[in-house]
Parts: C-alpha cells; structure tokens; sequence
C-alpha cells in the first residue's frame, strides 16, 4: 500500500476515533436523559417535560453520527455473494465504484441538508422553544463526515496493493499498518 493511502486509513481511524467518542457521550446522556424521565414520572412525581423532547436529538445525532462508523469498518450492507465471485480486477472496479456512489449520495444528502437544517432555524421546538434547526444540523454534519471517510476509504481501495477479497469489515485496502 502506498504511503498515502496509509496516511489517508490513518486519518480515517483518526476521525472515526472522534465520532466513537462523541456516539458514546451521546449514548450516555440519552440512557441518563431516559431513565431520569422515567423516575420523575413514576417514582418522584415531577414535571420535568423535556427529557422525551431531548431523547429524541439525541438519538437522531447518535445514530447519524454512527453511519460514518460502520462505513470505516465496512458494515454496511453489501453484495458480498456477487463480489467474492468476481475477478480480483472486477472487485477494485466495484470497490472504487461503490465508493464513488456512496460519496456522491452523502454529497448530495448534505447539500441539500444544509438547506434543511437552515429553514429548521426559523421553526422552534415545542418543550424549549429553541430552534429546530440545531437537531435538523446533524443530518448535514453527518453526511459530511460520512463522506470524507467514503473518500478516505476510496483513497485506500485505489491505491491497495491487491483487490479486495470482500466488502466485509475491514477487508478493503488492507489492514491498517
């Protein structure tokens, strides 16, 4: 593998490093947002409205941040039947081409998420009034940081110094040295 496409699996590891972290705070306060809410309706009786509200973006920013997770490990759903009966030179075309596709799809998703997530700031939440546009952000967020490791992943798929032999985990572009 070419020494900048180790540089590119490393900066890709680098990043998704970032997003584990920020998925797994986010998975903290959303299982602390949750059970708090349970208390106060059934053990303490408060009024505390906000937790399902909050819960809710959470949970949209946690499982959007995590897709550009499951594409540094390969986990997303692939033709692995087709692809493991290929030639090795049919499998890098498929591989890149894949790539390709996916960045264009995440391209897409967030330019027009953008556009999304600006009219989400003249709309405001019901329980804290703020505006909606903050939540509507991590679809454009998302898809960005979906998309620069789709390019990272591509850099590795083009320049790997064999085909790879599945769309599994981390099988494409070879192992991180």
């Amino acid at each position: 593998m070419s020494e900048f496409a180790v540089k590119a699996k490393r900066a890709s590891h680098r990043l998704n490093r970032v997003v584990e972290v920020a998925c797994v705070v986010l998975l903290v306060l959303l299982v602390f947002d949750v059970w708090l809410g349970i208390v106060s309706r059934y053990l303490i009786p408060l009024p505390l409205t906000f937790t399902e509200e909050l819960a809710r973006y959470l949970m949209i920013w946690m499982a959007l941040l995590a897709i550009s997770c499951g594409i540094v490990h390969r986990e997303h759903i692939g033709v692995e039947f087709l692809f493991v009966r290929m030639p090795a030179s049919t499998r890098r075309f498929l591989a890149i081409a894949f790539d390709v596709l996916s960045f264009v799809f995440f391209f897409i998703l967030f330019w027009y998420g953008l556009g999304f997530a600006e009219k989400g700031f003249s709309r405001v939440t019901m329980i804290y009034a703020m505006p909606k546009g903050y939540a509507f952000s991590a679809v454009p967020a998302a898809a960005a940081i979906a998309a620069i490791q789709i390019a990272l992943n591509g850099i590795s798929d083009a320049l790997a110094a064999r085909a790879p032999q599945s769309t599994g985990a981390m099988s494409v572009g070879g192992e991180l040295d």
